[in-house]
């Protein structure tokens, strides 16, 4: 994301134990969702996940995503050296319980890039932060 200065390594994740999807434990990189499409398929949701922050490392590097605007450009070099061009077109707060069956983790319709981070209350009795922020960005127009 240029205009925020945001730079991050992607490494492949799945799915962790609790059925959440995993999310690198550097909390300086960001994970691809590796059972979805990668960016620049034709059809599907990307899914981009990272942490906000970390006890132990401080901020993450999708701290800065709650300060993202409409029509942001986001960039991802793909493993052979393309980059796919995309640009903020919504964003929302799902609760993390709902985040499974929100449609972002789908295989078919429109192509888009889905970025993830936690947000609102943390809640340490309740197991840290309840919420998603879900920020959604379509192919940019050539």
């Amino acid at each position: 994301m240029p205009r925020l200065g945001v730079e991050a390594p992607v490494d492949a994740v799945g799915v962790a134990p609790d059925g959440e999807a995993e999310v690198p434990d550097d909390a300086r990189r960001v994970g691809w969702y590796r059972f979805g499409p990668a960016p620049g398929a034709a059809e599907g949701s990307s899914v981009i996940v990272g942490h906000v922050d970390s006890q132990t490392q401080g901020l993450g590097v999708l701290a800065e995503l709650s300060d993202v605007e409409q029509n942001d450009r986001v960039e991802v070099r793909a493993a052979d050296g393309a980059t796919r061009v995309y640009r903020i077109a919504s964003r929302e707060t799902v609760p993390k319980e709902e985040l499974a069956d929100s449609g972002v983790f789908r295989r078919d319709g429109p192509p888009v890039l889905t970025l993830i981070t936690c947000t609102g209350p943390y809640l340490k009795d309740r197991g840290g932060y309840q919420d998603n922020l879900v920020i959604t960005a379509v192919p940019e127009s050539s």
